[in-house]
């Protein structure tokens, strides 16, 4: 099988502006391929994980890619799929953000030395030094910050068309409830970043989510016109779930791939947890499984779909926190299950002085003050719902009290649900 088949086959492809010369080039490891991440946070997220995934498998076929961070385009924020304006970031703040993401990306792409390269001219794209396919980091504020804005929308602006740009479905969504002229202005940066790339680099590819089509279609028209050159665009599939939304959200916001914001446990348990309807999609877009052992498992059923659901939850963790932490993680969730949780890595809460009244916490405090929820009015009904465990036991009374001490050492696993557990302690 192909790259490009296994591709086709995992469910990954979307929207390709030629198959055939996209097939060509990547099969044949002939691809130098851009995705933009725009540092909008000091982590990646599961949002991030496909692009990361893909750019893993290609480099792994032997083509070249280049993870380009957005400093400069961060700056106005892209306006694909917002209802609202993106924060403005500080300079400091991007230059942070960018270093976090090299560290989370290293995971899965291999890197050169330092990072980048010297520039190679476009008619320079097949000498020795691009042969090899080490992954680059680029920052497009390196080109956008010092753009002399006269010289840009006469050089660039005037090879784009106000009323074709408004047809695209990324700004049509925004009209309604106002589309700023600074957001306007994000297809034509990443227009020239891929304009940029491909005469800095060698980049004939742009690969992206499937809400960029608009934005990568308006590079390879840029392209085209300046250089009259080819170049080549593709998005992959959105990962949604069964009911069409966005997967990588919990209750407490995104799936973070940082240990700090997301515990390996808990990045665990978020794919431990997918439906059913889900699982395998999930094994062919995001692992590196053999596609035909994942075909296999389209038969399993009932509690076999719990073993699957363990395997791509332990083989997504260990991608992204590695072997051991995966293995932990896979532990802590068993000895949870089977209520035999000593020991087990999972995520803990600490309570303060001020929980205590006259000596004492009720379930409900411990409840609320853990974060399992929200106010004590919602941990009053899952209490009297029967869906509150502490230590293995079901909690059935409201009043029941704690003190102090029985939080002391590894304290005490209150579980509410099936799915939702913590640690807490005192001290």
């Amino acid at each position: 099988m192909t790259v490009f088949d296994e591709l086709k086959a995992r469910g990954l492809l979307a929207q390709l502006t030629d198959e055939e010369e996209i097939k060509e080039l990547i099969n044949n490891g002939k691809a130098t391929f851009y995705i933009g991440f725009d540092p909008t946070a000091d982590s990646l997220h599961v949002g991030h994980f496909m692009a990361l995934c893909l750019m893993k498998r290609l480099q792994m076929a032997g083509n070249k890619p280049i993870a380009l961070i957005g400093g400069g385009t961060g700056m106005i924020g892209d306006p694909s799929g917002r209802s609202d304006l993106r924060t403005m970031m500080t300079k400091e703040t991007i230059q942070h953000n960018c270093e976090c993401f090299r560290k989370q990306m290293s995971r899965f792409i291999d890197f050169a030395e330092d990072g980048t390269v010297g520039s190679a001219g476009e008619g320079e794209q097949g000498n020795d030094a691009e042969k090899h396919s080490k992954a680059l980091m680029v920052n497009n504020a390196d080109w956008l910050m010092d753009l002399n804005y006269i010289e840009f929308i006469r050089d660039i602006g005037v090879h784009f068309s106000v009323n074709r740009m408004l047809t695209a479905e990324c700004y049509k969504q925004r009209m309604e409830k106002g589309l700023s002229f600074l957001e306007f202005n994000y297809m034509i940066m990443q227009s020239y970043d891929f304009l940029k790339l491909y005469e800095n680099y060698g980049c004939n590819m742009q690969f992206g989510g499937d809400d960029q089509w608009s934005n990568m279609l308006g590079g390879t028209e840029l392209i085209r016109r300046k250089l009259g050159k080819d170049a080549y665009a593709m998005t992959i599939t959105l990962l949604l779930n069964s009911e069409g939304k966005k997967m990588g959200k919990t209750q407490k916001g995104a799936v973070w791939l940082d240990p700090n914001k997301t515990s390996p446990f808990e990045f665990y348990q978020y794919w431990r947890n997918v439906a059913d309807a889900d699982v395998l999609k999930c094994l062919r877009m995001l692992t590196f499984l053999p596609i035909e052992q994942i075909d296999e498992m389209d038969r399993w059923e009932g509690s076999q779909l719990n073993q699957a659901k363990e395997i791509l939850a332990f083989e997504l963790t260990k991608l992204v926190h590695g072997e051991e932490e995966a293995g932990k993680a896979r532990e802590s969730a068993r000895a949870l299950f089977s209520g035999a949780a000593e020991g087990a890595d999972m995520p803990t809460s600490r309570l303060k002085e001020e929980d205590f009244r006259d000596g004492a916490i009720d379930i409900l405090g411990v409840l609320t003050a853990s974060g399992l929820t929200a106010s004590r009015s919602e941990a009053r009904r899952a209490v009297e719902q029967g869906g509150v465990t502490v230590d293995g036991e079901k909690v059935g009374d409201i009043k029941t009290m704690y003190r102090p001490e029985q939080f002391a050492g590894d304290g005490i696993i209150v579980r509410r649900g099936k799915k939702n557990y913590k640690r807490v302690i005192y001290k």
